[in-house]
């Protein structure tokens, strides 16, 4: 049997130290700047006192990404319980933050990708109606664009050297985010092969594509509350672990030493789990039927 106290008090102050070095670091080096010749500290530095400490504090946790800031919080709860249980816990909920940060990283990256193929479709509008010829037209619309990314060097030598243009396009529009460029390689080739209106075509898919995201951001804009809400359920346990302690009744004692509240404590937190799965699993779904 091991002694689950010691295992938790060696854990916090195996962080605690690791917290104290760093803010060591940038102590002494403040420290060095303020003992340069003349007595002036360069522009920027302060003094060491409160406002150096909460400076060193933002600067770490600026390095921090949001998904150890769980393993922080386990570390605290498992010095407070005396138990390593949520500690694990804390490290355990690291890959899953991990996950949905890089998740919402993606989605912001394929908004960004889809505006930018909306803007190059009216850019393109613009210079074919200047009196541009498709080709040339493309090439100046897509010189501060990135509505092409990684394949826009494909796209402009097709476009400068007679190539298949509509190719190059389809094939830009396999990341996510671009689809837009199928309809511009639509429009491009029905202008070039029948002789139609570029940039009418092209007016009509900026507009079709203004709307699909507008849509979007409405329906994401109305998920909002229910997403709120859901996050808003999920903290009421910890809040009732709170209002538990304030009363005196040691909750964290009862659920991390003894066999029913361990019960209790894995029963309530797959629930937990489960609820907001089959949430956001609802959100998601209600979103892709959008898309």
């Amino acid at each position: 049997m091991y002694d689950s106290t010691g295992v938790a008090a060696g854990a916090v102050t195996a962080c605690l130290s690791t917290a104290l070095w760093l803010l060591g670091t940038g102590r002494r080096r403040n420290r060095r700047a303020w003992l340069l010749p003349g007595g002036a500290a360069p522009t920027g530095c302060r003094p060491p006192g409160w406002s150096w400490a909460a400076g060193e504090f933002r600067r770490i946790r600026g390095q921090l990404r949001h998904e150890w800031w769980s393993l922080a919080a386990g570390l605290v709860v498992a010095a407070l319980g005396a138990s390593v249980v949520p500690a694990v816990a804390g490290a355990a909920g690291v890959p899953l933050l991990r996950r949905m940060r890089l998740a919402a990283e993606q989605r912001r990256e394929h908004e960004r990708r889809g505006d930018a193929v909306i803007a190059l479709c009216g850019a393109l509008a613009g210079e074919v109606r200047a009196g541009r010829q498709p080709g040339e037209a493309l090439l100046w619309a897509a010189r501060d664009s990135c509505g092409l990314g990684e394949a826009q060097a494909a796209v402009l030598a097709a476009a400068r050297f007679g190539g298949d243009v509509p190719d190059a396009l389809a094939a830009a529009a396999r990341r996510p985010g671009a689809e837009g460029l199928r309809g511009l390689a639509a429009c491009w080739r029905v202008a070039v092969d029948q002789g139609a209106g570029l940039a009418a075509g092209l007016d009509r898919l900026e507009a079709a594509l203004r709307n699909e995201r507008d849509q979007c951001a409405d329906l994401r804009a109305q998920l909002a509350g229910a997403r709120a809400t859901a996050v808003m359920l999920a903290g009421l346990p910890v809040l009732g672990l709170g209002l538990g302690a304030a009363l005196g009744a040691d909750p964290l004692h009862v659920l991390l030493h003894t066999a029913s509240g361990l019960g209790c404590l894995v029963a309530g937190a797959l629930l937990e789990a489960a609820g907001l799965w089959w949430v956001l699993r609802i959100m998601r779904g209600a979103e892709e039927a959008v898309t």
